[in-house]
C-alpha cells in the first residue's frame, strides 16, 4: 500500500537524522495518514479515502469534498480521486442545465 495521500498527492520525504555529535543518518519522514469516510453533497454518497491529516483541515477550510476536489488538479488526485471528480463534475454540470 502506498504511503500516499489521494487528495494532495503528499508522499514521503527524505532528510537526516542529526545526532548530538552532529552524524547525519539518512531517515523517510512519512506523511500522517487516515482512512477516512468523506461525504459528497452532490452525490449524497460516502467516499473511503486514505488522506493526510493536513488534507482533512484543509477539506474543512474549503467547505467540503466537492468544493475542494473541483479545483484539485488531477496530477494530485489519486485514480479513486479522480472518478469522483469526474462524478462531482458531471452532477454539477446536470444540475446547472436543469437550472
Amino acid at each position: 500500500m502506498s504511503r500516499r495521500c489521494e487528495l494532495t498527492g503528499i508522499g514521503p520525504m527524505v532528510g537526516h537524522s542529526v545526532s548530538h555529535s552532529n552524524i547525519k543518518t539518512k531517515r523517510r519522514f512519512l506523511p500522517s495518514l487516515k482512512t477516512v469516510k468523506v461525504t459528497s453533497d452532490s452525490l449524497g454518497q460516502t467516499f473511503s479515502l486514505r488522506i493526510s491529516n493536513a488534507a482533512l483541515r484543509t477539506l474543512d477550510y474549503k467547505g467540503g469534498l466537492d468544493a475542494f476536489i473541483v479545483k484539485a488538479r488531477d496530477e494530485q488526485l489519486s485514480i479513486a480521486a479522480q472518478r469522483i471528480k469526474r462524478q462531482v463534475r458531471a452532477k454539477l454540470a446536470d444540475q446547472a442545465a436543469a437550472a
